[in-house]
């Protein structure tokens, strides 16, 4: 029985229900958000990397001092651009290939080749990676563009 003074109780069949309905495609909407932005970030964050030279060495013609030098790299597939910054600054940049390593390498590392004089960067190794950049035209880079036709 109501209580005096109060309006008799009216209920709308299914407004709950849109109700419930709307939460949940919010909820769904955000949640798909959160895994765009999750996904694109550790796919960002996969194309970085930082590396220390001991000495100074060459990358396509382009000297760096010894130092620490954060990598960036672009491109889908095995063509990549590879730059090398200082800071905010990019200092050098080339081509290179994702070539594939018989095993993980066990830090990060560059493979500098000294000839005539020169020390030339011609690959860059990922700790716990398998894959690797070989730069430029290098040796390595050619074995790795004939090997994956």
């Amino acid at each position: 029985m109501p209580a005096l003074n109060q309006p008799p109780v009216v209920s709308r069949p299914g407004t709950g229900q849109r109700k419930e309905d709307m939460r949940l495609n919010n909820l769904l909407q955000f949640v798909a958000l959160g895994l765009a932005v999750l996904m694109a970030t550790a796919a960002f964050a996969s194309n970085k990397a930082s590396l220390h030279f001991d000495e100074a060495v060459e990358v396509n013609g382009q000297q760096l001092p010894a130092g620490e030098y954060q990598l960036r790299w672009e491109g889908a597939g095995p063509n990549v651009e590879l730059e090398f910054m200082q800071g905010k600054k990019e200092v050098a940049r080339t081509s290179a290939k994702e070539i594939q390593l018989d095993q993980p390498s066990a830090y990060d590392a560059a493979v500098v080749e000294h000839s005539k004089g020169k020390a030339t960067v011609s690959e860059i190794r990922f700790a716990g990676k398998k894959n690797a950049l070989a730069l430029g035209s290098s040796e390595r880079a050619s074995m790795g563009e004939s090997s994956s036709k």
